[in-house]
């Protein structure tokens, strides 16, 4: 299998994990992967908010943040974004976990700032049976997907090969 091979393959997995029955998640993933002028042209109006006007380095991994944004299985906190706003955003989650972990947060959890915050929000998910992750886009924001936890593992082996850094919370 040729490297270009290995990221589509990649891409297409971890869509399909993160999305499962979203399978236009996976088709704008490829699409952004194989014809990224015609994603660009296709999405224009998202990418113009992204600052992106042709094709760049990562337009998959940026594609896979939108979509799974747009179907509610992402939630983009931005570095300085309030606990209460962070929580309104990761309730929001279709993945979340049927178990609600905000039972397990106090008081003090909630006056920490974005970086310590979404830590702890990682170590009462994996209390309850999920995992939360951010896929690193080398921006001042948190991309936090929500899955399994037994599926944590394979996520990050999965994203690798795609040039997708993935970093699990509360771990």
């Amino acid at each position: 299998m040729s490297g270009t091979d290995a990221v589509r393959t990649s891409l297409a997995s971890v869509a399909s994990l993160l999305a499962p029955a979203r399978p236009a998640v996976g088709e704008r993933v490829l699409l952004a992967h194989d014809d990224p002028e015609r994603h660009v042209n296709t999405y224009a109006a998202q990418s113009a908010d992204r600052g992106i006007d042709g094709p760049v380095p990562n337009l998959a991994r940026t594609a896979l943040v939108d979509a799974l944004g747009e179907h509610l299985l992402l939630a983009e906190c931005d570095w300085k974004e309030q606990p209460a706003e962070i929580r309104a955003r990761l309730e929001k989650l279709a993945s979340r976990p049927s178990v609600d972990p905000w039972v397990l947060f106090g008081a003090r959890d909630m006056r920490l700032r974005t970086a310590a915050f979404l830590e702890a929000c990682g170590r009462h998910y994996r209390d309850v049976g999920a995992t939360l992750a951010v896929l690193d886009t080398d921006s001042d924001c948190y991309p936090v997907v929500c899955l399994r936890a037994a599926r944590a593992g394979e996520l990050t082996a999965l994203a690798g090969p795609a040039g997708i850094a993935v970093r699990i919370l509360g771990a």
